[in-house]
């Protein structure tokens, strides 16, 4: 059972990796706690919502559904949730259990983060994507029209509970957008983990017992010794943010409608791979490779009739943009970035619109 540690200055908790963990889940809420809240989808209850019924026997539980969607990933939406906490009894001593995808985990974290100023939270997330990065590492937040999670806290969990079980209900398209999350990983960290998904392309697809849960805790490994160095994205932690500059501007081009969060950072890592390639030095040979792996777990919905320079004007409205200075995460080689900054408009438009093409 692979287990990370992170330490922060909230709380050291645990990212604990284990087949059949939901049906522990209840092991992770304190006796003490009042009212848990569960925060979930109406689908992913469907699927896995008796197992966590059982979970939490013999405690006071109430199911909140959020409709889920980027689209709905709104202060008014955390708003409603937390007047029906009020309505069922919520108080100090309730506590959050954020059950879903990346959506789910991070409304779910700013609704703990917020409620009666704070309290508890327990991630459980139910997607690949959310299992290796959203649900680990504090960062809560719901999306503003001019941006992604621009609106959020930051607020560890107690716990985050990973059961690779639930992979097997994804469609294809889900698992695919985890997927280059895990690739992300692989190019800012970990040449062998690259490697391992250049190799095992087949495997990977077949949803190979033992090779997704060496995927999933690469990864976890890695986002948990980088939230350990660097908290709130003080220097080290910007290098989890490869592929999202231009991923998040992309996103909110389309009105969060068109491209999975996964999909979306595939493309900034293309983006970000040929821009490296144009001003930072990358190799050819290494561009070419960190470009055949995102295709070759593709394909990415096409992007066609997207503006490459609304895309770049975005990018001013990012939370990564400081004094006005865009900071791109950057491959040297595979298995090491650096954050770059001061780069000249043209040099990213013309990384963007070849991304497009």
């Amino acid at each position: 059972m692979p287990r990370f540690t992170l330490v922060t200055a909230q709380h050291s908790y645990d990212a604990v990796i284990e087949r059949g963990l939901l049906s522990r889940a209840g092991e992770f809420v304190p006796d003490v706690a009042g009212v848990v809240f569960v925060v979930t989808t109406a689908d992913v209850w469907e699927l896995h919502g008796s197992v966590i019924e059982r979970a939490l026997a013999g405690r006071r539980f109430e199911v909140l559904f959020f409709p889920g969607g980027e689209t709905r990933k709104r202060v008014s939406e955390v708003e409603a949730l937390a007047e029906k906490m009020i309505e069922a009894g919520g108080d100090r001593t309730s506590v959050v259990v954020a059950f879903g995808g990346g959506i789910v985990n991070d409304m779910g974290g700013f609704l703990a983060s917020a409620f009666m100023r704070g309290i508890p939270v327990v991630q459980i997330p139910t997607t690949l994507l959310a299992q290796v990065d959203a649900s680990i590492g504090g960062k809560t937040g719901v999306n503003l029209t001019s941006g992604k999670n621009l609106f959020g806290a930051f607020h560890q969990p107690l716990a985050v509970l990973i059961d690779p079980d639930v992979l097997g209900s994804l469609s294809d398209r889900e698992y695919r957008a985890g997927l280059y999350e895990v690739i992300k990983c692989g190019v800012i960290a970990d040449r062998a983990l690259f490697e391992l998904l250049e190799a095992r392309r087949e495997a990977v697809f077949a949803r190979d017992a033992d090779v997704v849960e060496r995927l999933i805790a690469a990864a976890v490994r890695i986002k948990a010794e980088v939230v350990s160095a660097d908290e709130r994205e003080g220097d080290l932690r910007r290098i989890l943010n490869f592929g999202h500059t231009v991923g998040h501007a992309l996103e909110a081009e389309t009105a969060y409608a068109r491209f999975l969060h996964g999909e979306a950072v595939a493309f900034g890592m293309k983006a970000a791979t040929l821009l490296a390639a144009r001003v930072g030095g990358l190799s050819e040979a290494d561009a070419a490779r960190i470009l055949n792996v995102i295709g070759d777990y593709g394909p990415i919905p096409g992007v066609e009739g997207i503006d490459g320079e609304r895309l770049v004007a975005r990018l001013r409205s990012d939370k990564k943009t400081l004094k006005g200075k865009i900071h791109f995460v950057l491959p040297e080689r595979i298995g090491a970035v650096r954050v770059l900054s001061g780069i000249p408009d043209a040099d990213v438009s013309a990384a963007i619109t070849q991304a497009l093409a």
